[in-house]
């Protein structure tokens, strides 16, 4: 991890709160050195999942930033809990692994997003702000690896409840327009330019939808998404 000097929160913004998750003490320490220097608030850290587990839900953080390979109970486990205790919760994994089934692992357990540690310190900052802000962040080369991997689930088979499917929620246009994109891939930021609206705009729109579907992540609404068709339309 290269040290650098990234853009700070704006003025009277409260500082984005981060907890960070490695088993590896000095890498650890330099992660959370670096985020602070960047004007993050590390709340806490943790060196293994069950630590992680215990602490976060005390230290509230925004963005969980976590390591895979953890003692005691793995990364996806720590993702899997934390974020179904904790749906606003954002976790960007933070891996030596760039191994395919790691990723989709990590993605299918909740992460928002997925860098290597190769990354600079300016990447990782500004991945970590771009995650708490409900952006898929992925390393290069992984981004079409997922969305792949979301068409994937969707051609799968929902298996059958018996019951007759309940009528479809309403969306407004606006919201079908977003939830399109999204399906398509594209960032908060890049739907916000496209449709000439704010980010926070974009945001609202994406939770409204969830809470219409009664979905819980990005991973489940690009699912129903491309189950609709909406990211070919």
């Amino acid at each position: 991890m290269t040290g650098g000097n990234a853009a700070q929160p704006r003025t009277g913004e409260s500082p984005i709160k981060v907890m960070v998750v490695d088993d590896h003490p000095m890498w650890r320490d330099a992660v959370a050195r670096d985020l602070e220097a960047a004007g993050f608030d590390v709340v806490a850290t943790a060196g293994d999942g069950e630590q992680a587990v215990r602490r976060a839900p005390a230290a509230a953080p925004d963005v969980l930033v976590l390591d895979l390979n953890l003692p005691a109970k793995p990364g996806v486990q720590v993702c899997k809990e934390l974020v179904g205790a904790h749906p606003a919760l954002r976790v960007l994994v933070l891996s030596a692994s760039g191994e395919h089934a790691d990723v989709l692992e990590a993605v299918k357990s909740g992460a928002t997003g997925y860098l290597l540690k190769s990354a600079s310190a300016e990447e990782l900052t500004d991945a970590v702000r771009r995650t708490a802000a409900g952006d898929p962040v992925f390393t290069p080369g992984l981004a079409g690896l997922v969305l792949g991997e979301y068409r994937r689930l969707a051609s799968e088979p929902v298996p059958a409840t018996g019951a007759d499917e309940p009528r479809a929620p309403q969306l407004t246009d606006r919201e079908t327009e977003v939830l399109r994109l999204v399906a398509k891939g594209l960032s908060y930021k890049q739907i916000a330019e496209r449709l000439v609206i704010s980010h926070r705009t974009v945001q609202n729109h994406v939770q409204n939808t969830l809470g219409k579907l009664q979905l819980h992540n990005r991973v489940e609404l690009v699912r129903y998404a491309i189950e609709r068709g909406l990211d070919e339309a």
